[in-house]
């Protein structure tokens, strides 16, 4: 392990090398790629508060990323310093993403929606030299919230913000303007452009106490997700991609940015989860593909308006990040008239997927087959031993799009890892004697809202810090919008503790909204298995019977 990240044995990185699973491309050669070979074609289309609306082609996008790598380089930063990327689904993220990767600069990437507490937990972790961020986002004022950083992150030296001034920072434009020639430019890149085997980015994971853990990604082998996820639902460079799931979160920047720019696609933008906002879009850009999670593409379908916008472009749709019922992908297939990709991924990389040809029951009941034929997948029994075809087990993976090791934790890494090498996922499943995978269940506790996974502990772990909590159990119930949401079930040390208390000391903790409770129940006596712990599977049964 160097600088606290884990690395592929020796022989292991040659041999992917050797059989180019591993392209020896880096993020940037992506963008050069697509900008080369469709110049004057359009590539990105989106609106942010500050800039207003905007078009770019793929030599624009290039050309613009090329001068704020240049900038970043002028400004002092070096190959292999991180930089916190927080910005909301804008051109100015695709443009910021690619300047931190031609400039070899590595971006930590942040979700508009993490808190001051989160940030400073990876900043800590990933001691970032630079920061990117918005001073607002829709109606929340980000100003105290950079205020609360810079005052406990010492290694901040530079901090960029889009939109208004905020003390102690500089302005995002600062970033977009030089007067040297391009051919400056091009030879300051060449001598930054990264070894392939390198870190590109640092993505979050979920964590212990709320907090997430720093998945590194090298080069090499988030390509290999990025091409055979994007190949496995039939991405190509006629496509044009809407880009409405969070953009600091993996799907968005796996399946509809870095796939589009893998092959040439135009992306489009959008900052909303209105059903009318993405309908009207879909329109207006006559957009074919859909990156989403269950939550928005069940918004879609069930939009009452939905007939009376021209949809009619959308042939694709990859779903992702939660379960997708059946029910879902036969009415998403119904009213969009498009084809459902059922699909499951992970920002360590273990991904897999339905395919264009599967068919119906496939795309129903199934997450496909493994997306890049070279991971192998298996499930293992309680002892880590492989469970036979069929049989229930714990999905585990590795392969050259498989990651390496947790960023600064040797702890989690020797949990995660078996002696041989595969990535434990957490999910249970079964593996079909022609490679289809079916999640059958978790192993961990967790609960997932709107595509996201929460670690019920984390919740307990922060709730139980109230002084009038005596014992917390949490559990996911079922939203017809969401998936699932938080409750609580609390045995209470005093009477007079109510939900709104609950919600309250977690947003003094600074917890994230995902952490605060939907449901707050208080229990007298809460049933217990034999192990002594809370029955949450009884607790989920009583409490989905008050609702049905």
């Amino acid at each position: 392990m160097s600088d606290g990240v884990a690395s592929y044995e020796p022989e292991v990185a040659a041999y992917y090398e050797e059989r180019r699973w591993w392209l020896g491309l880096t993020m940037g050669d992506l963008l050069d790629r697509a900008a080369d070979t469709y110049p004057e074609r359009e590539a990105l289309v989106g609106e942010s508060p500050v800039t207003g609306a905007e078009r770019l082609t793929w030599k624009e996008l290039r050309g613009r990323s090329d001068t704020m790598a240049f900038r970043l380089v002028e400004e002092g930063f070096k190959p292999g310093d991180r930089v916190l990327l927080q910005l909301a689904n804008w051109p100015e993220f695709v443009v910021s993403y690619f300047a931190l990767q031609k400039a070899g600069i590595i971006p930590v990437l942040l979700a508009v929606t993490h808190t001051a507490r989160e940030i400073q937990h990876l900043a800590a972790l990933a001691e970032p030299k630079g920061w990117i961020v918005s001073s607002q986002h829709r109606k929340d004022d980000q100003g105290p919230l950079i205020a609360d950083v810079l005052n406990s992150t010492s290694s901040l030296d530079h901090v960029f913000v889009l939109g208004s001034s905020v003390p102690a920072t500089r302005e995002y434009g600062e970033l977009l303007h030089t007067d040297v020639s391009g051919e400056e430019i091009s030879t300051t890149l060449a001598d930054t452009r990264p070894n392939p085997r390198s870190v590109c980015q640092i993505l979050p994971s979920g964590g212990t106490t709320g907090l997430p853990k720093g998945a590194p990604r090298t080069h090499n082998d988030y390509i290999v997700n990025v091409e055979y996820k994007s190949k496995a639902w039939d991405l190509n460079a006629t496509d044009t991609t809407l880009v409405a799931t969070p953009v600091g979160h993996n799907l968005a920047l796996l399946v509809t940015v870095t796939g589009s720019v893998f092959h040439g696609a135009k992306m489009v933008m959008l900052d909303s989860t209105r059903p009318e906002d993405m309908c009207r879009i879909i329109e207006d850009e006559r957009v074919t593909a859909l990156g989403m999670v269950p939550t928005l593409i069940s918004r879609l379908v069930a939009y009452e308006d939905l007939e009376r916008y021209d949809v009619s472009s959308v042939k694709k749709a990859y779903v992702g990040a939660a379960n997708s019922p059946p029910e879902l992908v036969r009415s998403a297939e119904q009213r969009l008239g498009c084809r459902y990709t059922n699909a499951f991924g992970m920002v360590e990389g273990p991904c897999s997927q339905s395919r264009p040809e599967d068919p119906e029951h496939v795309r129903r009941e199934t997450i496909g087959r493994p997306v890049c034929p070279y991971d192998e997948f298996v499930t293992l029994d309680e002892e880590g031993r492989p469970t036979p075809t069929g049989v229930e087990g714990e999905l585990a993976a590795r392969g050259p799009g498989i990651f390496a090791g947790y960023y600064r934790n040797p702890e989690a890494n020797e949990k995660v890892f078996t002696p041989d090498g595969f990535f434990r996922t957490g999910d249970l499943a079964t593996v079909s004697k022609e490679g289809r995978i079916r999640i059958t269940g978790r192993l961990k506790d967790i609960i997932i809202r709107g595509g996201e996974n929460i670690a019920a502990r984390d919740v307990e772990d922060l709730i139980s810090s109230h002084p009038d909590v005596e014992y917390v159990a949490c559990v996911g119930l079922e939203d017809a919008d969401l998936g699932e949401v938080v409750c609580a079930v609390i045995k209470p040390r005093s009477s007079s503790i109510t939900h709104e208390d609950i919600v309250s000391h977690l947003q003094s903790l600074q917890a994230g909204k995902s952490f605060i409770p939907a449901r707050t129940e208080f229990m007298a006596k809460i049933p217990l298995t034999a192990a002594g712990k809370a029955d949450k599977k009884q607790l989920k049964k009583d409490l989905q019977g008050e609702n049905s």
